[in-house]
């Protein structure tokens, strides 16, 4: 099935045409006709015989978009005469950057600034390092790490690839929770150098988001930086998933009115964001998750099993079903996708309880289309901007981080992700709640307040908070003088 079209294949064609009644008309048309979405018609220059002409064009992707312009191109009265592809413009020297908070415009300036005025603040905090977190760039600073192997759609691409969607990483924190980060791309796959470079950065960050590292590499990276160091360290593949679902998943069972308890649920996809889904599921109540992967169910007589399989096997799966995704699926109330394209058929949704919940959630295509099982499943949720419920990480781990930074937590323990799940759901309130509409946009602006609120509150409960709210700022007046 073929998909829309969309703004990441969003192109502008620079068209020239004869300046006469009906010639714009006949580029748009050809453009409808190639399949194309209009956006915006500017003038470029228009003069007695000639127009040209800024058209914004949607495609499906870039072979899409090359048909489109061909299109266009055959028209005998008009020529494309310049193409430009809007996502790599916007890509253009990176999208982020590092600005002063202030001016330098005089000698006191410099002097407070930098030296010698600075050297007093270094004083203060090698007498005491936690005056580092009001006294420099780590109280609301976090690192974004990658090594580029899971980057997602598109695998194992390395470091330099996978930049691009780090910078975009780094955005949403500034962008939905004005937390600063800093994209960090390591060019190594051994979890021994990947830990020892980002403790040695530490010093400068309050927090690390780990980011498109492959399992099962991501766990043991995870825990021994979380052992090791004491700052929050989220790896966000597996945690942002996983609070996100368990946000959509409540608002469902307000609209389904089953259980939590009672729930069956299978989860297609035992890689790091379906260990993490389990755990948090497990964590919020649920009894009954089957495991799937590409050989099958997940089971304790299975062999060849690693290690976050073998968790999998030994706390999931209390029926010890075995087979595959049809033996999974019947009976289930939840079908949790982090897998691969169409897996999921209509038979399958049909062999399901009554009222079943699809979170079909593989990227860019999700395991079963949302216009296939309309009609059969009560609720349906993807990762995609283009349909209703859009499972996104982006209304988790900017406002976890805040939350976190605002209590300088030493790190990010279950009760804090629990806290954010609820927080993520409760922003909708229950009457406005429906099949359409169980998770809210993440344009709303509510959303990182209510979670950084909430994991501010966990993390004072669970002991990891090291500052309240009411605390002074440290303005220095204790710092020696010299």
């Amino acid at each position: 099935m073929e998909s829309i079209p969309s703004a990441s294949y969003s192109m502008t064609l620079r068209v020239e045409f004869p300046h006469e009644a009906g010639s714009l008309g006949r580029v748009l048309t050809s453009v409808g006709d190639a399949g194309g979405l209009v956006g915006a018609v500017d003038i470029v220059r228009m003069r007695q015989d000639i127009s040209i002409r800024d058209i914004t064009v949607n495609a499906r992707d870039s072979e899409h978009g090359r048909s489109i312009v061909e299109t266009v191109n055959g028209l005998p009265d008009a020529r494309v005469i310049n193409i430009s592809d809007r996502t790599f413009l916007m890509h253009l020297g990176g999208k982020i950057e590092v600005r002063s908070k202030m001016a330098i415009r005089t000698r006191d300036d410099l002097s407070m600034a930098y030296t010698p005025g600075v050297a007093r603040v270094c004083r203060a905090i090698a007498d005491d390092p936690e005056r580092a977190f009001n006294l420099t760039i780590k109280r609301n600073t976090v690192a974004v790490v990658s090594d580029g192997t899971a980057v997602l759609g598109l695998g194992d691409i390395g470091p330099e690839a996978a930049m691009p969607v780090m910078e975009g990483k780094a955005m949403l924190f500034r962008e939905f929770a004005e937390v600063d980060a800093f994209p960090i791309c390591l060019d190594t796959k051994d979890p021994d150098e990947i830990v020892a470079t980002v403790k040695h950065l530490a010093p400068g960050f309050g927090g690390i988001n780990l980011e498109d590292i492959s399992a099962p590499r991501c766990f043991e990276v995870e825990e021994r930086l979380k052992s090791e160091l004491d700052i929050p360290v989220f790896h966000d593949d597996q945690h942002g998933t996983a609070v996100v679902v368990l946000a959509a998943l409540l608002n469902s069972l307000k609209i389904t009115g089953k259980s939590i308890e009672g729930l069956r649920v299978v989860v297609n996809g035992v890689g790091a964001s379906g260990v993490a889904c389990a755990k948090i599921l497990l964590a919020a109540g649920v009894r009954n998750i089957v495991g799937c992967d590409s050989r099958g169910i997940v089971h304790k007589d299975r062999e060849g099993l690693d290690t976050s399989k073998s968790w999998y096997a030994g706390n999931t799966n209390p029926e010890s079903l075995t087979g595959g995704l049809s033996e999974a699926v019947r009976g289930a109330d939840l079908f949790l996708g982090l897998s691969v394209p169409d897996v999921l058929t209509l038979e399958h949704v049909e062999s399901m309880n009554e009222d079943p919940i699809i979170f079909a959630m593989a990227n860019p295509d999700p395991e079963i289309r949302p216009e296939v099982a309309l009609g059969k499943a009560r609720i349906i949720a993807t990762g995609r901007s283009d349909y209703p419920n859009q499972i996104n990480n982006v209304l988790c781990f900017p406002g976890i981080f805040r939350g976190a930074l605002d209590v300088r937590a030493s790190e990010i323990d279950e009760d804090m992700k629990l806290a954010a799940a609820e927080a993520i759901a409760n922003v909708i309130p229950e009457e406005s709640l429906s099949e359409d509409y169980i998770i809210p946009s993440v344009f709303d602006e509510r959303i990182a307040p209510a979670v950084a609120e909430a994991v501010a509150e966990a993390a004072k409960k669970s002991g990891s908070a090291r500052r309240t709210s009411g605390e002074r700022e440290d303005l220095g007046m204790s710092a020696p003088s010299f």
